[in-house]
């Protein structure tokens, strides 16, 4: 088969501006954490796939492009060079297909270092132009920070599941759960509202990234969200994932807030749903390691709304893995999923009543070794080319759940997006 080569140069910019503005308001490509990260401009090409092979398929499709590209990279930072951002769709039935996005330009920013990468279809043989990189790349013109707009105004309701069919589905779910089929299953729902075609999504991502700086903030192919959850990064052999399960409101006052966190911190249901989570991501990464390491206890993870039970894995990789083979062999964690896997998928099927699409799924990017940043697309809301926005959240549900109250936590769950949505 005749792969497209690609040519990509990466050259250094002195370059201050924050990267959201920069992002196109249509259709924004953004990977960001604490303002640092990369966005990417126009599409050269994607490659799409669908079914239970499809982050194999992608990952293959993905070997193949990086093998025969030109590149140039002058800086040699994580998200520099051949870059993709990609989403995948959450179960492998999904009518919603799974993207790698290769864009025409890409404008990054790490360790108090900036870079634009140009990617274009090589033709044919590499002309004259092509060789004088550094004339060529005076000549490169960036987009102007766009002026800060208004956040969009939308309107959510409820999609196919009331909250009362929701509250239904947990109750359930916990019967099932004591009845020893298995230990724990995530149960979301969904609520849906109109975005209005002159609406740009920028507004929306830079109010997230500003609310939640501790998160990852993205944007791929209308998928739009801030995860605070690491599903896995990979930078020269080195791999990391962060897991989160148990969660509380925050307090209102400070003392009230660190009571909170101790409540966290000694809640039995959280550890175990915690520990859980933790056994699943060790068992998934540690046949591609050489050693791994988790923090010792969990510890309390801060968001604006919501304290998570944490722990962090680090490791050094044993096989070679690229970052889209451990993303294939972590997805779906146990805390997207359930525990075991297979039955909670499966109960997912029956109680939710509707199809995820990318919500739950990898998101991320990937670079042409195989390094790349993927986070669990939580906190998120997909946007349609129609205009439609369906927003997510989901609770771990374990025996002793209680319908009221995993139905609060979406509500809580739901907060960052529906704010950021201006609602």
């Amino acid at each position: 088969m005749h792969h497209p080569r690609l040519s990509v140069r990466t050259i250094a910019v002195d370059e201050t501006e924050p990267l959201i503005p920069r992002a196109d308001p249509r259709n924004p490509l953004v990977w960001l954490r604490r303002g640092e990260g990369i966005v990417g401009l126009g599409e050269v090409l994607r490659i799409e796939s669908s079914g239970a092979e499809r982050i194999d398929d992608a990952a293959a499709a993905w070997r193949a492009l990086a093998e025969e590209a030109d590149v140039d990279d002058r800086v040699g930072l994580p998200g520099t060079g051949l870059v993709a951002f990609g989403a995948f769709a959450f179960a492998d039935d999904s009518a919603a297909p799974s993207a790698l996005i290769v864009p025409e330009l890409v404008l990054g920013r790490r360790d108090g270092r900036a870079w634009v990468t140009r990617i274009s279809l090589a033709t044919g043989d590499i002309d004259e132009a092509d060789v004088s990189g550094d004339e060529a790349s005076a000549t490169l013109v960036l987009p102007e920070p766009a002026p800060r707009r208004r956040v969009p105004r939308v309107a959510f309701s409820p999609g196919s599941v009331t909250p009362t069919r929701y509250e239904r589905s947990v109750a359930e779910a916990v019967r099932r759960i004591d009845a020893g089929d298995l230990q724990k299953v995530v149960l979301a729902r969904q609520l849906v509202g109109e975005l209005h075609e002159d609406d740009g999504l920028r507004a929306t991502i830079n109010r997230l990234g500003e609310d939640y700086p501790d998160t990852w903030v993205f944007a791929v192919d209308g998928l739009i969200g801030a995860s605070p959850e690491t599903l896995v990064r990979v930078d020269h052999g080195q791999v990391s994932s962060r897991v989160l399960a148990g969660t509380i409101a925050r307090g209102a006052g400070e003392a009230s807030d660190r009571e909170r966190a101790t409540t966290l911190l000694a809640s039995a249901k959280d550890l175990d749903e915690h520990a859980l989570a933790v056994a699943s991501a060790v068992n998934r990464l540690e046949p591609h390691t050489a050693r791994l390491d988790a923090s010792p206890e969990p510890f309390t993870l801060q968001l604006p709304n919501l304290w998570h039970l944490a722990t962090d894995l680090k490791g050094t990789l044993g096989d070679g893995s690229s970052s889209l083979d451990l993303v294939r062999a972590m997805h779906p964690t146990a805390a997207v999923a359930g525990t075991p896997r297979k039955i909670a998928l499966r109960v997912i099927d029956e109680l939710e009543g509707f199809d995820r699409g990318r919500y739950a799924g990898p998101v991320g990017w990937v670079d042409g070794d195989g390094d790349g940043e993927w986070a669990i697309a939580l906190r998120c809301a997909q946007v349609d080319p129609d205009g439609t926005v369906t927003a997510y959240a989901g609770c771990g549900i374990v025996h002793d759940s209680v319908p009221a109250d995993e139905l609060a936590e979406t509500v809580m769950k739901f907060r960052p997006i529906v704010e950021a949505f201006g609602g």
